[in-house]
């Protein structure tokens, strides 16, 4: 686990049972932007019924399974946010702004055809989660966040059920003993 001067872009926030708002229960986070005034990411595991061609007709061709819109978080949830996985990282296309390694964002106003091929993996999400620098810290040395390295793979599987579970296990020392406990908040 980092500490929470380590915070970086392409990190997951895992919600633990001390955060207390529901906007983010069991909830994981991809940090999008970590600057000095603060912090930007999208919940991976909120996924809608909404098809993402119902609302940007032409991205769902695009999007890997299920081609939905996600519950990015509760900021701006009328807006929406694209993070891919270039197939390969020497060729970005127009409109990918990098985050970390092959993932980064990529601008919806972009013409789908200038993607053709570019992309192994997008995802289009409502809304987004957003910190300033203090609260963020705050909130992960009050223990309500646990701040951990990504996998390209987990911004993009087809079922997030297991997502937390999932991170919390694959990482070093007492963080795994967490994936015990039940998800259901009443039920600790």
């Amino acid at each position: 686990m980092r500490s929470e001067t380590e915070v970086a872009p392409g990190m997951l926030l895992l919600a633990t049972a001390e955060l207390v708002d529901p906007n983010f229960a069991d909830s994981v986070v991809l940090l999008l932007d970590v600057t000095e005034e603060g912090a930007l990411g999208v919940v991976l595991n909120r996924p809608s019924p909404v098809p993402v061609t119902e609302v940007l007709e032409p991205w769902g061709s695009l999007c890997a399974e299920p081609e939905v819109l996600f519950r990015g978080g509760p900021v701006s949830p009328d807006g929406a946010l694209a993070v891919a996985l270039l197939r390969d990282a020497e060729q970005e296309p127009v409109g990918f702004r990098p985050i970390v390694g092959r993932l980064g964002m990529i601008d919806l106003d972009t013409p789908v055809e200038l993607l053709d091929g570019t992309l192994s993996g997008l995802r289009v999400y409502a809304g987004y989660a957003g910190w300033d620098a203090q609260q963020l810290r705050a909130e992960i040395a009050e223990g309500s966040w646990y701040a951990v390295s990504a996998e390209p793979v987990d911004a993009f599987r087809s079922d997030t059920t297991a997502l937390w579970r999932d991170v919390l296990r694959r990482q070093p020392g007492q963080l795994a003993w967490h994936t015990t406990r039940p998800l259901d908040p009443d039920l600790n």
